[in-house]
């Protein structure tokens, strides 16, 4: 007999060693990708065109109920530098007149204008019977500008956000139609307009440093008007937004907007269809000769 140490041991060298299988580790649930918001088709310049052409037909008409009616009008355009205010107000009044529609575009307060009544600089704009006023900004620079860069105290601040929606139900109890627009501009877009600004020699003279201020201050003018809109979205006046990211869509949108806001009615088309009277017949008039006029040199032609 073997000792017990000396027990045969199992030779497993010729036996199969069998690996243990590799359990694999369960996969990972992917998160659930967020869906991407469609992207907005930008409409051709000739659709555009064909739309625009449209509504500037249905502002003529509304141009000449607010005369004959003797509507007054006042329509502001507020909203972040490069959001595209300037070019809606350009095709507004491209078919109307300047007589019975008007562009208000105040400039910095002279010294004298900062110790008047704050809105008293802006009641003598406003409009007479039969006229409409378009405010490329208003009384709302309080409320942006002036509360961003500090150029107010706080109190003027706090006493323009009390006085503001009463200043605005009394110019509508005195029968002014009173339309308030805000263009909304995504910081991506506005820093795209900028840089385009700066190359373009046309529109550098729109690039001031308060805009440059205005774009690192992003933040701030996002605070300063979600505070403007919770003290002057009032019922009788309310804020109307514009997506402004894409200008002729903007442009569009506000423009049909507004010709919703104030019912008309066709006067042009059931007036007598307009004749020209006959000109007088020539009593011997003999013009004077042309080249003793001076003329422009004609640089340009066909």
């Amino acid at each position: 007999m073997l000792d017990n140490d000396e027990e045969r041991k199992e030779d497993v060298s010729d036996k199969e060693i069998k690996e243990p299988k590799e359990t694999k580790e369960p996969k990972e649930a992917k998160e659930p990708k967020e869906p991407k918001e469609p992207k907005t088709i930008k409409m051709s310049e000739e659709g555009y065109l064909k739309e625009l052409a449209k509504l500037h037909v249905e502002l003529v008409k509304l141009q000449e109920w607010i005369r004959v009616k003797g509507l007054k009008v006042v329509v502001l355009f507020e909203g972040r530098d490069a959001a595209g205010k300037g070019g809606v107000i350009k095709r507004i009044t491209e078919p109307l007149s300047p007589r019975i529609v008007k562009v208000v575009a105040l400039g910095t307060p002279t010294e004298r204008e900062k110790t008047q009544w704050y809105f008293q600089r802006y009641v003598p704009h406003l409009p007479a019977a039969g006229e409409m006023v378009l405010f490329d900004r208003s009384w709302y620079n309080r409320a942006g500008v002036e509360r961003v860069m500090g150029f107010c105290t706080e109190d003027e601040y706090q006493e323009f956000l009390r006085s503001c929606p009463e200043f605005e139900r009394m110019l509508v109890r005195s029968g002014i139609i009173l339309i308030k627009y805000w263009f909304s501009v995504s910081d991506k877009e506005q820093e795209k307009r900028f840089l385009s600004r700066t190359k373009d020699p046309t529109k550098q003279w729109k690039v001031s440093p308060m805009d440059l201020e205005s774009r690192m201050r992003w933040e701030d003018y996002s605070r300063a008007k979600d505070a403007m809109f919770a003290y002057t979205d009032i019922k009788q006046v309310p804020w109307y937004v514009v997506d402004a990211d894409i200008k002729p869509h903007a442009r569009l949108n506000c423009i049909s907007h507004l010709l919703s806001q104030i019912p008309y009615e066709d006067l042009l088309t059931t007036k007598q269809p307009m004749k020209l009277p006959p000109r007088k017949k020539s009593s011997g008039y003999v013009r004077p000769p042309i080249d003793e006029q001076t003329w422009v040199p004609a640089k340009y032609h066909g």
